[in-house]
């Protein structure tokens, strides 16, 4: 069966002065699958995701979503695109001064020609969705705790019924157990709506519970990609030690059990 490729990025180069973070980079992430993100510290994982959502303007290369270059494409036809896409930035990234219900209605206030009653029902929706309680809707971010507000951030993202989900780092500074349920609301929601996910994580158990395909950043490139069995056998110094490391250990029972 043929894939579809609702992103696709070729030769993409980003500079920072004199550094180089990626340099003629490829990347296609398929419809309805979930692509994990990884790389070693400063790999330009989140320059990455920024490159494709048009936060970061690349030195060169083009960058296709949804059949759109976003390159050369007029405004109306960038932001006819941005609809149909959600970003959840690490921590949530949500506005301080409002509250869990107003970060979630912000999206659509902006893109949505709907009344506010309309927008409010929405925005419970999806506050639901996410497995937050309704009360927590009348709450600020600083009333949540971390985990709330990764919710509330992944609500927002939803606001729009996107086709593609953009995930910085999502269980990062998480317990294991609030790690573990948000890996499994990713999951849910992936299927639920059929989101096509681009992830960018450093968590090998995030990978594993959430990830159809692996891309990895080495060498200024996505240097490979494939399936968590397909990293295991890579032999490159980085992916070895990533995916064979001490940290790895918990997950490879997992792994091996698949």
């Amino acid at each position: 069966m043929d894939r579809e490729a609702v992103i696709s990025v070729r030769g993409l180069t980003n500079r920072f002065g004199k550094t180089t973070i990626h340099e003629a980079l490829d990347l296609d992430v398929w419809r309805g699958e979930v692509l994990g993100v990884v790389g070693a510290s400063g790999s330009g994982k989140s320059v990455l995701l920024r490159s494709i959502v048009g936060l970061q303007r690349p030195a060169a290369g083009s960058v296709t979503v949804l059949g759109t270059d976003l390159m050369s494409a007029s405004p109306d036809q960038r932001h006819a695109v941005e609809n149909r896409w959600g970003v959840m930035f690490q921590d949530g990234a949500l506005f301080s001064s409002l509250t869990v219900r107003e970060n979630v209605e912000a999206p659509m206030r902006e893109k949505l020609a709907i009344d506010a009653k309309t927008r409010v029902a929405l925005a419970d929706l999806r506050i639901s969705m996410v497995g937050l309680p309704s009360r927590a809707g009348d709450l600020y971010p600083s009333e949540l705790s971390g985990g709330m507000r990764k919710r509330a951030g992944l609500a927002r993202a939803l606001s729009l019924d996107p086709q593609i989900v953009f995930l910085d780092e999502p269980t990062a500074g998480l317990d294991p157990i609030g790690a573990s349920e948000f890996d499994a609301l990713i999951r849910a929601m992936q299927k639920a709506m059929g989101l096509t996910v681009f992830l960018v994580t450093h968590d090998l158990d995030t990978l594993h519970a959430t990830c159809d395909r692996i891309a990895v950043l080495a060498d200024r490139k996505v240097k490979f990609t494939g399936t968590m069995h397909e990293m295991l056998s890579v032999d490159h110094p980085w992916v070895h030690a990533y995916f064979h490391g001490p940290r790895a250990h918990a997950a490879q029972p997992k792994i091996e059990a698949t």
